[in-house]
């Protein structure tokens, strides 16, 4: 197929597009019209003759492609599974380090609560939320090394935001009840990380022009930051959102969150979020996942405040205060507190709740989880 330049199977009662038409650069031109496509959402695609949109689309692993879809979730599934038990990195001796460390689940009666849109389901299906209290994110450059891991997750076992798209958020700064929707592209408002208030199509359009000056003055393909991540929205009518109880947008995925709810080195107790249009099963492994990293960046600078020495203040340090002043410095295996959030529809009926008794088990080999 790579030479083709055009093709046209207008009128021929198909009802999926071959996952093989993402790898031919060459083509420019395609009549898909007249078949019937089980894919609403590519079927749209192919009425308004987005041949590019179509292909990132097949690339991107969009539905209603058949045996050679399920191939690439299946090559997905194995990916996400060994980086798992690998402990992402792969690393032995960390696996070693992983495996004492502690979360405790906190089933608290009446825990945060986000409420899914109907118009949800067609543009970004899944999402599962948690609370994560205790981090300690003040000393030396542990802020940064938090933002590093979160780039590497979305790289690795979120595959470039394709597969699903993490977005962190200081609970102090969130006013749920949260309402996980959708809007038009011209009345979605979002102020994101480090910019003014803009229109999503406006950021988006604004990116692209970024975008388009990184390569003139790099002289090459390769973008960076956000910039990547624009094709995964082509083709849609309405941009998933998370919004808070006062109206205002914390998150838009998988572009950016809010300015609004921005992580800083005072941040004690986080909302986490990932989001997916694969699977429900994929947000809960990269939650597992998160939580886990977070929980090795936690002891770690705890570790590396008690070897400096460090006199601070006991409540600068996350969990309970070590009760034994003989001792002087602060347990490095003090649990995390994992907060359940539910996540429900319209009518108050239960989606999903994490974590749930079967939750955190993808790194069980290398997390201790008290229940």
């Amino acid at each position: 197929l790579h030479p083709f330049q055009s093709l046209d199977v207008a009128d021929n009662e198909l009802e999926e597009l071959p996952a093989a038409l993402a790898d031919c650069p060459r083509l420019k031109e395609a009549n898909f019209k007249g078949n019937r496509l089980k894919d609403k959402r590519l079927e749209k695609m192919v009425n308004n003759c987005q041949v590019k949109a179509i292909l990132e689309y097949l690339r991107a692993g969009g539905r209603g492609k058949g045996k050679a879809e399920n191939t690439r979730e299946e090559a997905r599934k194995k990916k996400r599974e060994k980086q798992q038990k690998d402990g992402v990195d792969g690393e032995q001796d960390e696996v070693e380090e992983a495996s004492k460390l502690l979360v405790k689940v906190l089933h608290v009666s009446t825990p945060l609560v986000v409420k899914v849109s109907p118009g949800i389901k067609d543009v970004r299906a899944f999402i599962v939320c948690c609370v994560l209290r205790g981090v300690n994110l003040e000393p030396g450059n542990t802020l940064r090394r938090f933002l590093s891991m979160q780039t590497k997750l979305h790289e690795d076992i979120c595959e470039k935001r394709t597969a699903a798209t993490i977005a962190t958020h200081d609970l102090r700064l969130v006013k749920g009840p949260l309402l996980y929707d959708v809007q038009p592209p011209e009345e979605l408002r979002i102020t994101p990380l480090g910019r003014k208030e803009i229109k999503a199509k406006d950021l988006l359009r604004q990116l692209q022009l970024e975008a388009e000056e990184q390569r003139k003055q790099k002289k090459r393909q390769n973008i960076s930051g956000l910039h990547r991540y624009l094709q995964l929205l082509d083709g849609k009518d309405h941009y998933p959102c998370l919004v808070d109880a006062e109206g205002i947008v914390i998150s838009f995925p998988p572009i950016t969150n809010s300015e609004k709810t921005k992580i800083k080195k005072d941040t004690r107790d986080l909302f986490l979020e990932v989001t997916s249009d694969t699977s429900l099963q994929i947000c809960k492994d990269v939650m597992d996942t998160l939580i886990l990293k977070i929980a090795e960046l936690n002891r770690s600078t705890l570790e590396d405040k008690d070897d400096s020495g460090s006199d601070s203040e006991p409540d600068a340090l996350c969990g309970p205060v070590n009760s034994n002043p003989s001792q002087g410095v602060q347990p490095t295996n003090l649990p995390l507190v994992v907060e359940q959030v539910r996540v429900v529809d319209t009518d108050g009926n239960l989606k999903v709740l994490y974590p749930s008794k079967t939750d955190l088990a993808t790194v069980s080999s290398l997390l201790t989880v008290i229940r």
